[in-house]
């Protein structure tokens, strides 16, 4: 089990040592973020909460949802991200208008698992960035709800509670970025049993979820009655065997985070063999089809989503591990992938008023295929400003709201 994830490390250490790469212009696509981010504000109407998700293909409309929508923070967040780059007041502004429109999301019982998404990305942004105590509140109150779909029998999150079934506790991949919400809100004045809770949800995870060669299963299916693991499927993949790219990416995302919570380094060597398997198998444009089996490839389509959830994982994951060549080889796999995803090939400029093209969000239901779709945007944004504090020399996330940006913070 070992051999083809110490092949996926040579090939990376030989990928990061390859010829000088070309440089992004990172200022020039926060500008080009910065402009679409302005078109998409026109095409809202004033005092309006309408929450842009996605442009399907050969469109150039958005597609609107409410705050109920498991994308709902994307938007409020890039608006966040925006101020942060240009400490433009208009960008706050806006960002307070759409976080404001969530707060029922912390008010109510869990509708959906997606907590972290919808309330860290916006309240959590918010209060990062302007310490303002009612978004601690939200997130805080949040965190809490997030946590009473937690069954201990199973040892995990319940996914989708309103398809909740009496012998069925599904638990999905996506889970591993909502418990970011439940370590921040251990540390930051909640109930200090969230950190638990957030660790047992990785640990059975990284026990249940995975193959032999450590690509994710969607879905893993326990009995709510022993909370033993039943079988692992999927819903947004090609088949139940494959490994469909976005899920992989959560995955990546997830462990790299659990690992800067705990500092256990179990949780960082998981996070190195999640990641080694998906570089190991990434096409030479760095952006990987919808599911990496899916059969017709390279005729497939894309998910530029999947590539900038990576990046942005790999920025962060580049600063743990303990070998040079290793961090080098993270790191300027990030890079290339952000060079594609800022290419003319993947960015959608008069096409639409997005910031990529080229995302698939299930591609099973007919929905969401090559298209422009708002969290691919969030975390394309989100890897540009990591990669320019890191040039910079800056902590990519802030010491006192996350973690210091430092090998010396092992």
């Amino acid at each position: 089990m070992k051999k083809p994830i110490l092949i996926a490390s040579l090939a990376l250490l030989a990928f990061g040592c390859s010829q000088k790469q070309e440089q992004l212009d990172i200022d020039k696509q926060l500008e080009y973020c910065v402009a679409q981010a302005t078109k998409t504000l026109d095409l809202i109407p004033d005092d309006s909460s309408m929450i842009p998700r996605n442009v399907p293909h050969g469109t150039a409309e958005w597609t609107f949802v409410i705050y109920k929508d498991w994308t709902s923070g994307f938007w409020p967040g890039i608006l966040w991200y925006l101020y942060e780059a240009t400490g433009d007041a208009k960008w706050k502004d806006e960002a307070v208008h759409f976080t404001n429109y969530l707060k029922p999301l912390s008010e109510m019982s869990a509708i959906n698992h997606d907590l972290g998404f919808q309330v860290f990305c916006s309240a959590g942004n918010g209060y990062r960035l302007t310490g303002n105590g009612e978004d601690k509140t939200m997130v805080l109150k949040s965190a809490d709800t997030l946590a009473t779909l937690y069954n201990p029998l199973a040892g995990t999150i319940l996914s989708w509670p309103e398809h909740k079934h009496d012998f069925q506790h599904n638990t999905i991949i996506d889970n591993m970025i909502n418990l970011e919400l439940l370590f921040w809100a251990s540390k930051n004045g909640g109930d200090p049993a969230l950190y638990d809770l957030a660790v047992n949800h990785a640990e059975t995870t990284m026990e249940n979820h995975f193959r032999e060669d450590f690509s994710a299963y969607h879905v893993i299916q326990y009995d709510t009655i022993t909370g033993q693991r039943v079988k692992g499927i999927t819903h947004q993949g090609f088949a139940d065997e494959t490994m469909w790219a976005r899920g992989q990416a959560w995955a990546i995302y997830g462990f790299t985070m659990v690992y800067r919570e705990t500092n256990d380094p179990k949780f960082l060597a998981f996070a190195q063999k999640v990641t080694d398997v998906y570089l190991e198998r990434l096409p030479e444009d760095m952006i990987p089809f919808w599911d990496f089996d899916a059969p017709n490839i390279p005729n497939e389509p894309k998910d530029a989503s999947a590539a900038a959830i990576t990046a942005s994982a790999l920025l962060e994951l580049s600063l743990y591990v303990d070998s040079a060549d290793k961090a080098e080889a993270y790191r300027s796999a990030a890079e290339k992938m952000l060079l594609a995803l800022s290419s003319e090939k993947y960015m959608s400029k008069d096409q639409n008023t997005a910031f990529l093209l080229h995302s698939t969000g299930h591609h099973p239901n007919g929905t969401e295929i090559d298209a422009s779709i708002i969290y691919a945007d969030y975390y394309y944004l989100e890897a540009l400003l990591r990669l320019k504090k890191l040039k910079s020399n800056e902590p990519i996330i802030d010491t006192d709201y996350k973690i210091v940006n430092a090998n010396n913070a092992k």
